[in-house]
């Protein structure tokens, strides 16, 4: 097992990283039970803090709700239990990652008598697609694996099960020499990244595919939709064609793990002429929330004070 901190925080208690285990009969395991959330840590002039844990562990419960779920805790617990972990391995700059799954119980497909297990891990970790990705842009492709349908299962909702979805879409873009994958909706129109909202620039306006389109509405996205608001871009929603990607001028990812990342080219072809000056404000209005740069909206960046030293 790579350690990558010293604690994690596990049904109520902080335990050290290699004591963090689950059985094997777990029902995650098996079926896929489980919700989660990645939260960012960012050094800012203030001291390390979380950008919207708040948000993150609300859509956390919501995500446990839909899958009948009963988180044996409460928001403001998990909450605390993010803050106080990063604060117990000195994080200053990192991930944080709380998990809520089925453990070890009836073992069919329906079980819903399983015990219900909660952890929060933190640690350091750097930019998703590399420094240099998020400086001079990605090389994506499209994928030839098509998103969730609507009607399968929610890809509104943070379920680990729908995270093989990404997978495929990731690992065959890395296959083929690329940086991510971007994946189409049954419908054949854009959909979003393997683990990325997609924004595409054309003409000075930002589209985005709407939620609608099998996409996690992520936090990072609805963050950057609020920072175009001030900077006077105007955001459209709407479902947008595969030679939509061609035609743009620009386009980024967003996430919390990719944060904001400039795509180079697609499918071989480079976006636009190569420059990129709405994405650039973007990225640095993002960014800017973490220097003092960007007036960071109440409730947006939440200090890590352990509740013990």
């Amino acid at each position: 097992m790579t350690k990558r901190a010293d604690w994690i925080w596990m049904d109520g208690s902080i335990v050290r990283w290699e004591d963090a285990t689950v059985h094997v009969m777990s029902h995650a395991l098996h079926y896929g039970s489980s919700v989660f959330e990645g939260i960012r840590v960012y050094s800012t002039p203030d001291g390390p803090a979380v950008f919207r844990l708040t948000d993150h562990i609300k859509r956390l419960f919501h995500s446990a709700r839909v899958y009948r779920m009963q988180i044996p805790f409460t928001v403001d617990d998990v909450i605390a239990a993010c803050v106080d972990t990063s604060h117990r391995n000195g994080l200053e700059n990192g991930y944080i990652r709380p998990l809520a799954f089925r453990g070890a119980g009836p073992i069919g497909v329906s079980a819903m008598d399983t015990p219900i297990n909660t952890m929060v891990a933190a640690f350091p970790w750097g930019a998703y697609l590399g420094e240099d990705g998020l400086k001079n842009g990605v090389d994506v492709c499209v994928s030839s694996w098509r998103r969730l349908a609507p009607g399968t299962v929610p890809p509104g909702i943070k379920a680990g099960g729908n995270y093989l979805s990404s997978m495929l879409i990731s690992y065959e873009a890395k296959e083929r020499g690329f940086h991510e994958g971007i994946g189409l909706g049954t419908d054949g129109l854009l959909s979003e990244g393997a683990g990325e909202n997609l924004f595409l620039v054309q003409d000075g306006i930002v589209f985005t595919p709407p939620s609608s389109a099998s996409i996690l509405k992520g936090i990072t996205r609805q963050s950057v939709m609020t920072l175009c608001e001030r900077l006077g871009v105007k955001v459209v929603e709407q479902t947008l064609p595969r030679e939509a990607l061609y035609s743009a001028d620009e386009a980024f990812f967003t996430g919390t793990a990719v944060e904001v990342t400039p795509i180079r080219s697609i499918d071989g072809m480079k976006v636009g002429s190569g420059e990129r000056p709405i994405t650039s404000e973007i990225q640095a209005a993002f960014f800017g929330l973490f220097t003092g740069q960007t007036p960071a909206p109440e409730g947006w960046l939440t200090p890590v004070r352990g509740q013990q030293d």
